[in-house]
């Protein structure tokens, strides 16, 4: 080898150690402990856990991702509210200064989750449930977190298991399965009543000029035969039907983001995603992926966690590789799609104790801030909660209005602007004192 080869090669050796030095020395003043929990036969969960550097005198957050099949410990860490950035510099509103932070890599097969069967994937969401408690059991563990507050929170598709998680969560305490001190959970831009949400997509385009009167008309003819299949319990054809609606929608508009209507770029090509393996799976269904799941996959942050944070936690085993049974998780949960959740939210308001926060983006496409509240229309509380007051939020490091605030006994809605279905990242400082409201 060359003089020069050999200087090529131990500069990039030291790169690699500067990289792990740096990421270690970001987060020193916090304490760090991550793991795989056997949740049932051949699945396996993946969780880690940042402590508050105080953690006794703070709140814990479990933080549940969407998709299905997006990684908490990827994206909702390291492109969202953890300690560290995509490119590892620190994130300046980072949610760990309110409270010790827990993600898990949620249903198994997300993230660094895996199973060793592909029966093993959990076909619904009380089977999710079910494994984020075991998940969780394994945590308090640690009597510290027994004690101190915990709140869910959660993104998309996450706000719908976080729901039926909650629910069973409440009542396990309750019957003495496990002690914790839960007190709320918050659904973000959640995916809890499908037909309202993909009926809310035409009046919201229409208002927002992404469509004319005639785009409206055609959008919403599709999405009432969505809400009528789902009516009918047909919830396959709704699933295909959902799928058609997005077409219309991508045609009429040019493309628009459905993260983010604001947020225009070139087309984007699956390229630019991490590459999936789908076995006799219909073609709606894995371009359904691509919109849902695909985005929070982007080759920089495979890349991240497949080589750096790989190396740094120690225990993947050698044949998990982050993310890549994404889409047979997207694909085990096709039953659950179109299936609503609103009567679990209610139980929740009605018969516990919890803090029940509801928050929307309003520049959110695919969970329309005008679909979600059109399902909390159906809460029992919903009469006397539209007649309440809704309250300006002013931010106190920008000075300007981030939001408005309803309250009612124990249920909150947060309508946040400047942001989309990615509410810490599009506005960080916004959600941050969200975050600080909530667990206030």
């Amino acid at each position: 080898m060359s003089s020069a080869l050999l200087k090529s090669f131990f500069f990039v050796l030291y790169l690699v150690g500067s990289i792990e030095a740096f990421l270690f020395d970001k987060v020193r003043n916090n304490t760090e402990w991550w793991g795989y929990v056997n949740v049932r036969p051949q699945a396996y969960m993946f969780y880690w856990m940042y402590e508050h550097v105080e953690p006794e005198n703070r709140p814990l957050i479990l933080w549940l991702q969407g998709g299905p099949g997006a990684s908490s410990v990827g994206f909702g860490n390291f492109m969202e509210i953890g300690p560290l950035d995509i490119n590892l510099q620190h994130r300046k509103y980072t949610w760990l200064t309110e409270a010790s932070l827990l993600f898990i890599d949620n249903p198994v097969g997300s993230g660094f989750s895996y199973v060793t069967s592909d029966s093993a994937l959990a076909k619904d969401v009380q089977t999710i449930a079910h494994d984020l408690i075991t998940t969780l059991k394994t945590v308090l563990k640690k009597p510290l977190f027994r004690k101190v507050p915990l709140y869910i929170f959660s993104e998309s598709y996450g706000g719908k298991m976080a729901s039926v998680f909650s629910l069973r969560l409440w009542k396990a305490i309750q019957n003495g399965e496990l002690k914790c001190n839960f007190r709320g959970l918050a659904m973000g831009d959640s995916w809890i009543d499908p037909s309202k949400i993909v009926l809310s997509w035409a009046p919201f385009l229409h208002t927002m000029s992404l469509v004319d009167e005639n785009g409206r008309a055609l959008v919403n003819r599709y999405a009432e035969k969505v809400a009528g299949l789902v009516k009918l319990g047909q919830y396959a054809d709704a699933t295909r039907m959902w799928r058609a609606t997005e077409n219309v929608v991508a045609n009429l508009t040019g493309g628009v983001n459905w993260y983010n209507i604001l947020q225009w770029s070139p087309r984007a090509t699956r390229d630019s995603y991490q590459n999936q393996e789908f076995i006799d799976t219909p073609q709606h269904i894995k371009d359904l992926f691509w919109t849902w799941t695909g985005p929070l996959q982007i080759s920089k942050l495979s890349k991240l966690m497949n080589t750096v944070i790989r190396k740094k936690l120690g225990v993947i085993p050698s044949h998990v590789v982050w993310g890549s049974q994404a889409g047979k998780v997207f694909v085990a949960q096709v039953g659950e799609f179109m299936r609503a959740e609103t009567k679990v939210v209610n139980e929740l308001i009605r018969s516990s104790r919890l803090k029940v926060v509801v928050y929307s983006g309003q520049l959110d496409l695919i969970v329309a801030t005008l679909g979600t509240e059109k399902w909390v229309e159906d809460l029992d509380i919903a009469m006397a909660f539209k007649n309440t007051k809704r309250r300006i939020l002013v931010d106190p490091i920008t000075q300007t209005v981030m939001g408005y605030k309803r309250s009612l006994k124990n249920f909150s809605f947060y309508w946040m602007l400047n942001a989309g279905h990615m509410i810490p990242s599009d506005n960080p400082t916004g959600a941050l004192q969200m975050v600080k409201l909530i667990l206030a």
